[in-house]
């Protein structure tokens, strides 16, 4: 069982290692923004996902063996980078829209966020690092069983990255009303392609 002062800690780092922005919070900025708050939530559900696969591999042991396997772990890293890029290529080519703050989304546009969402976690380097490096140093992983996996950090970790992604997903809402302009949907969509594209190079560099 973990104690509280682990949970403590646990909960405090996991939370600000989401606050700190990075390609998975700006993009849901983004999409929140764009597609309203239902999108933003499916978006978040797709991001917390990514932490929770990671997570379970950190907590497994199979960081490990991709420590191990050196050059599949390159191979990985690479395809994130280039994953990246793809979607910083993608909103720096977006073009700015008519904000309708009443329309729905649609299926395929929530499905989108989705696979989104875990596809940009999976390949942040800020969430490689907190759960296969930073994890270890906050929860001693021999203590946990697959009971306190399931019952206690799976809950928690979802719970925490809610309350943090609520939080960005409602500024965003707050904020649409001021980005109805070209202009300033551009700026946006443009610096969220710039935090990509930093992360992306990051990845590279690491791997070199």
């Amino acid at each position: 069982m973990l104690g509280t002062a682990q949970i403590l800690s646990y909960s405090t780092t996991l939370g600000l290692a989401a606050a700190v922005p990075g390609p998975g919070m700006t993009a849901l900025v983004a999409r929140s923004v764009s597609g309203g708050a239902v999108t933003g939530f499916t978006m978040l559900a797709g991001l917390i996902l990514g932490d929770l696969i990671y997570l379970s591999t950190a907590v497994f042991g199979l960081a490990v063996i991709a420590h191990t396997f050196t050059s599949l772990f390159t191979l990985i890293n690479w395809s994130a980078a280039c994953y990246l890029l793809f979607l910083a290529w993608q909103f720096w080519r977006q073009r700015p829209q008519a904000i309708n703050i009443g329309q729905k989304a649609t299926c395929r546009e929530l499905t989108s966020a989705w696979f989104s969402g875990l596809t940009i976690t999976l390949g942040n380097p800020k969430t490689i690092a907190f759960y296969l490096a930073i994890l270890p140093l906050v929860i001693s992983l021999d203590d946990v069983s697959l009971w306190v996996w399931g019952t206690m950090l799976v809950p928690l970790t979802m719970l925490v990255l809610l309350l943090v992604g609520a939080i960005f997903i409602l500024a965003a809402i707050k904020i649409r009303r001021l980005l109805t302009s070209a202009s300033s949907q551009r700026k946006l969509f443009r610096s969220t392609a710039i935090i990509m594209a930093l992360a992306a190079f990051g990845m590279v560099i690491k791997s070199l």
